[in-house]
């Protein structure tokens, strides 16, 4: 009897295109589409036309489909965190989130009762299996390529993966799926969080958190401005502040560059290249290694990433108490915003990472 395969499929070319490589390869495929939303409308998450899509892909390739709602998981595990770390005034990833508590173990354990052996997604990553342990490493297609998302994931976790696309490139999946008949071929490709869709995200985050009007100060610590909440801003951020031409100062563009929580204060400054946009030296917390052992990221010289497809900076890390460690940039890195992902790699291999923090934690 063959391997049995639940792919996890949402509707779009990649997933539809994991599925078909999976049945040529002979494995005892089947699918699953997993609902992780329940407010549907015409500008957020659209699971019915996802679903349109996902069993068009299923039908054509004669692979059963299962749905199932992990909305309550994904309120518990995810969103609620989401909500939490913006009250605080920190930049959440809850892509992050919901990679290591949803798709690779709730629906890993969905798939399990299935009688699977494995799970499959439509990532663009690869597991390299060497000396007995799990590695992950970046796929064929750098530009699509999404280990920094996938950075928490640990052994457990990777011997119970596939991911089918990890030798293709983006332009070689749309052909497959246009060849293959797919609706999914030309369909536009979903950007940004699945919760909030199209909708602004001032006008959705407000349902959720009250505003806290503050000042706003610059370089000077002078007061040249009023926001409307700490959370609908972020460590970089041009668009949206709300200041605009001012007397006495330059012709140049105001960006976020500190926020004092205690004080309900965010303090800017001006130009792209201003040297309070840059640090070298970040600290994390909360660090997971996907070996399992801290040992392999300490003291050496590594790349840590702090945005998905973001540049990579040559660093060294090390550890300060139990949950602290300090990552020295060899270049400064701009606008590091706590609650983000700080993701680290050995050249091609993402080893794990850790959140951003103010180096108090």
């Amino acid at each position: 009897m063959n391997e049995k395969i639940i792919m996890g499929v949402s509707g779009g070319v990649d997933s539809a295109v994991s599925l078909k490589l999976l049945c040529e390869q002979g494995y005892d495929v089947e699918a699953l589409f997993m609902k992780n939303w329940d407010e549907d409308d015409e500008n957020g998450c659209n699971a019915k036309e996802d679903l349109e899509y996902a069993q068009d892909a299923c039908d054509k390739l004669n692979v059963k489909l299962h749905t199932a709602n992990f909305s309550d998981e994904y309120w518990n595990n995810v969103f609620l965190d989401f909500i939490n770390n913006y009250k605080n005034g920190y930049t959440p990833n809850p892509d992050v989130l919901c990679n290591k508590y949803i798709k690779f173990t709730v629906f890993t354990e969905y798939a399990i009762k299935l009688g699977a052996s494995k799970i499959a997604t439509g990532h663009y990553a690869k597991i390299l299996n060497r000396d007995s342990r799990h590695y992950l490493v970046l796929p064929k297609d750098k530009k699509k390529d999404q280990t920094y998302f996938l950075h928490t994931l640990d052994q457990k976790q990777l011997s119970r993966s596939l991911f089918p696309l990890s030798d293709l490139e983006k332009i070689e999946v749309k052909n497959i799926a246009k060849l293959a008949g797919f609706k999914s071929y030309n369909k536009k490709e979903s950007m940004g969080i699945c919760f909030i869709g199209n909708k602004k995200f001032k006008n959705f985050i407000k349902k959720y958190i009250k505003n806290i009007p503050g000042n706003i100060l610059n370089e000077e610590n002078e007061v040249i401005g009023k926001h409307n909440g700490m959370f609908y801003t972020t460590i970089g951020q041009r668009e949206g502040i709300g200041i605009g031409g001012l007397k006495n100062s330059k012709n140049l563009p105001w960006y976020v560059y500190k926020k004092d929580l205690q004080n309900n204060e965010l303090f800017v400054c001006q130009g792209n290249t201003n040297p309070l946009l840059f640090q070298k030296k970040i600290y994390i917390k909360d660090l997971e290694i996907i070996t399992n052992n801290t040992n392999d990221v300490l003291s050496k010289n590594l790349q840590c990433q702090i945005r998905h497809l973001g540049e990579k900076y040559q660093c060294v890390i090390k550890n300060i108490n139990n949950n602290l460690y300090v990552v020295m940039s060899e270049k400064p890195i701009r606008a590091p915003a706590q609650g983000q992902s700080l993701v680290i790699y050995d050249k091609y291999i993402c080893l794990g990472g850790g959140i951003i923090t103010n180096g108090k934690n």
